[in-house]
């Protein structure tokens, strides 16, 4: 698990959500998904983007994934509301492969990550506004990950209030 704070500058986030809002505003939030583990959310799955903002893609995609590597090429956007959160879950195999480079948007959040079979060996992980997550290998397979509701949102002692967040998620294919 690597975080890069501060990968898009205020201008480059602003140029995504002006491009993805659109989108959002033909959709209702969601109380709870198919699987039950995003509740108060939207999302959109896109595969053609500005030359700005395809250009911000292309340093997620060239950071997060080696050229040999066959990347899914519709990009995932998650819109979770203030009261939404992710519970903890393991990423179906089926739908996506070994790494999952995700960008957050207007809100910082805290993600934690909890070993399956441990328990025990936990972290808590402060993704700040504007920063990219790649969560790869053992992360993804091993580790529950989830986005924690504000009640529970505490890093370091600190309350972390997430309001509403975006996520702009690029991944590659399951082998």
């Amino acid at each position: 698990m690597t975080v890069y704070d501060d990968f898009v500058t205020p201008e480059e986030e602003t140029t995504l959500i002006a491009e993805i809002e659109p989108q959002y505003k033909r959709l209702r939030y969601e109380s709870s998904h198919w699987d039950d583990a995003i509740h108060g959310y939207r999302e959109i799955e896109r595969n053609t983007w500005s030359p700005a903002c395809e250009a911000i893609l292309g340093r997620i995609r060239a950071l997060a994934f080696t050229p040999e590597v066959n990347q899914i090429q519709h990009v995932h956007c998650l819109d979770l509301l203030e009261d939404g959160h992710i519970k903890p879950h393991v990423d179906s195999v089926r739908f996506c492969g070994d790494t999952i480079a995700g960008l957050s948007l207007l809100s910082s959040s805290i993600m934690k990550l909890v070993h399956e079979k441990m328990p025990d060996k936990w972290v808590k992980i402060l993704l700040r506004r504007r920063s990219l997550y790649i969560m790869r290998g053992t992360a993804r397979y091993d580790y529950t990950h989830e986005i924690l509701a504000n009640q529970h949102s505490v890093f370091r002692s600190t309350p972390v209030h997430k309001s509403r967040r975006i996520s702009v998620m690029c991944r590659n294919e399951p082998s």
